[in-house]
């Protein structure tokens, strides 16, 4: 059943302020002297220190809590190529959830580009204002080397949330499978459908995790990819295997594991009940999953089973990553967010699952009770302890690897004063919710 009709979604986005995010000031306004010092002349005095110094526009700024969410609209959600103006809408919703999650502000860039490299050019240029880059909604392949080139040449986190906020969430919920299952990572046998951006990053962290390339069987829209096609992308062509597969419902055979990231509808339930012991099932596609929750279950009742929807059992959802990942890359000032801060993340979260669920989560979603087992391996994103948990995860992995330039020197310090600033950033949020009580 829907939650609310497409007027109602409207009007939401339109009443009282149009959009979903403002600028509000943070520093006093009221005298003359508040002013003088906010623009001409005190502003002077930040100016001159920042340029002896670029790096003081962390603390005389807001750089180091400010993100860009950078798209051309290219691949939004599951509408496609909608362009840089209809997906405007996303890039706001994406700054909000940033800030009520974990404190971080954002400026939603549209651009109208369509050329990597001239986009590439637009987003480098824009370093000076922002402390990290969010890329978002942009197609593949082109997502890829966008990505790849940005990090080579700036100096702040890129990190494109489609690649690998998936990847990140399904693997702490793999992490927990295995687990519970008791299957070895190194004997995985994986059938993945999709081969975008989203399935290919999946795949690489489960690699690095420990699964074995030849044990994936990844399908694009044309069929099992293998060594024997010759229209594969660098990308796909990483994933092809010597054994190939007439049809996805063949790969399923004995399969410890499916994930898709594709389209709704094309996994059958006998193709479940044709998978090995305790199968485990993200099936990813939205708003239809490849195969429902409960005709997965129906079929398979060992399955552990995630989707990307709310209303069933481990969502697989990308607001448990982000966020929090950000906020730790930044506290320590990271020049970039790099693979073991990816599964430091995966792991803080499969953490955060075994741990008791407080009553404010259950009452959340309207059950008796939360336990980590199969039908909970994921935390769910009202947990306000995933800002400690996570980020606290994400800015010790850019210690240890040498790219954060501010370390912190107290961690356990550093997670009370996480846990402190989101419950001070969601005082000042409830606070402003007043001034608008038409619509909250």
């Amino acid at each position: 059943m829907a939650l609310f009709t497409p007027q109602e979604a409207l009007d939401y986005h339109s009443e009282v302020r149009p959009g979903k995010v403002e600028v509000v000031p943070v520093k006093p306004y009221s005298t003359q002297k508040h002013l003088t010092m906010a623009y001409s002349p005190g502003v002077a005095e930040s100016c001159l220190a920042i340029a002896k110094d670029p790096d003081l526009t962390y603390k005389y700024t807001g750089r180091g809590n400010l993100v860009a969410v950078v798209s051309n609209g290219t691949a939004v959600l599951g509408l496609g190529n909608i362009g840089a103006y209809a997906g405007k809408p996303v890039m706001e919703g994406k700054g909000l959830l940033f800030k009520i999650f974990a404190d971080v502000d954002v400026y939603d860039i549209n651009l109208d580009v369509t050329d990597p490299d001239k986009l590439c050019e637009i987003v480098k240029a824009m370093e000076p204002t922002f402390g990290g880059i969010n890329l978002e909604d942009i197609k593949a392949p082109e997502c890829f080397y966008i990505e790849d080139k940005l990090k080579k040449e700036m100096n702040i986190p890129v990190f494109h949330d489609d690649q690998h906020g998936t990847a990140i969430i399904s693997a702490a919920g793999l992490i927990n499978a295995l687990e519970i299952t008791g299957k070895k990572i190194e004997d995985l046998r994986i059938v993945v459908s999709g081969a975008g951006a989203a399935a290919i990053s999946c795949t690489r962290l489960y690699v690095a995790l420990g699964v074995k390339l030849e044990n994936v069987a990844m399908f694009d829209s044309r069929g099992h990819m293998h060594a024997g096609r010759t229209d594969l992308n660098p990308q796909k062509r990483e994933f092809a295997t010597e054994k190939a597969y007439g049809s996805l419902a063949e790969a399923m055979v004995g399969a410890d594991m499916f994930l898709g990231l594709s389209k709704g509808g094309v996994v059958s339930q006998d193709m479940v009940r044709s998978m090995g012991k305790n199968p485990i099932i993200f099936a990813c596609a939205n708003p239809v999953p490849e195969i429902s929750y409960t005709e997965a279950k129906e079929a398979r009742p060992d399955a552990i089973m995630g989707t990307g929807r709310s209303d069933f059992p481990n969502q697989i959802n990308n607001v448990l990553g982000f966020p929090f990942i950000f906020r730790g890359a930044l506290d320590v000032m990271a020049s970039n967010i790099n693979e073991e801060m990816k599964l430091a993340a995966a792991k803080a979260l499969a953490a955060l699952a075994k741990e008791p669920v407080p009553d404010y989560v259950v009452e959340a979603y309207g059950v008796d009770k939360l336990e980590f087992g199969i039908d909970y391996i994921i935390p769910k994103p009202v947990d306000l302890r995933l800002i400690e948990f996570e980020s606290a995860a994400v800015a010790q992995a850019a210690m240890d690897t040498g790219v954060a330039r501010k370390p912190i020197a107290d961690m356990d310090a550093y997670r009370v004063s996480l846990r402190e600033r989101i419950a001070k950033s969601r005082e000042r949020l409830d606070a402003f919710v007043k001034t608008y009580p038409q619509i909250f």
